[in-house]
């Protein structure tokens, strides 16, 4: 009996970012990659080099799409879209210095209004896409660059876990060995059916061009 064929979902997030007021920049225009950033996406197209590729998608903020020029250097003529389901989280805390979410541990959501984004409005739209790429391109691997929250959410969703903030950095229980996404790494969601998928992470630089950012 011949196994299905696997359909792989790699989640890129985007490079360090040029941030000099160290400002939760959240949806604010204008915030592209460092210096950093940009050598953590070249790592991350390094990676992604040998392998093929049905389709690039991106989160539209300016951070994402620079990152995926990068990894499309190495795959000129695949196919590319902008999606809105991997835009980043809409909080109220945009603009505020970063040591106050520091302090907070990163919980950027309790006391929000209903006009902000909770964790479950975060996987909702993921689970969108999955499904639009699963469908589309079963037995494919897709690549798609967003950011730090969404694609922890996004893997909490897919392993079937609740969706508390307290969980996005706990992912070394499904293999993510720095517990939250790292810029530049890629996470890769591998469906062999219709259970839950396996994981792969790779964070594909050394330790030295490792660097905080917050979304």
């Amino acid at each position: 009996m011949t196994s299905p064929a696997l359909t792989r979902i790699t989640f890129v997030r985007h490079g360090h970012v040029h941030n000099p007021g160290n400002i939760i920049y959240g949806r604010l225009p204008g915030f592209g990659l460092s210096e950093g950033g940009r050598q953590q996406a070249q790592a991350a197209a390094e990676a992604l080099r040998g392998e093929s590729v049905a389709a690039f998608f991106s989160s539209p903020l300016l951070r994402a799409r620079q990152t995926m020029e990068i990894l499309l250097q190495y795959h000129p003529d695949t196919p590319t879209h902008i999606s809105e389901h991997l835009i980043e989280i809409n909080v109220s805390c945009e603009g505020r210095p970063i040591e106050e979410m520091a302090a907070r541990d990163w919980d950027m959501y309790t006391g929000q209004s209903a006009d902000y984004d909770q964790p479950e409005d975060i996987a909702a739209r993921a689970r969108a896409l999955m499904r639009q790429i699963r469908q589309d391109y079963a037995g494919q691997h897709v690549v798609a660059v967003s950011h730090g929250d969404v694609i922890a959410f996004t893997v909490l969703n897919a392993m079937r876990e609740p969706l508390r903030v307290a969980n996005k950095r706990t992912l070394d229980r499904f293999g993510i060995p720095d517990s939250y996404p790292a810029t530049g790494s890629l996470t890769t969601l591998i469906y062999s059916g219709e259970g839950l998928p396996r994981v792969d992470y790779r964070r594909p630089y050394a330790d030295d061009l490792v660097m905080v950012t917050p979304s």
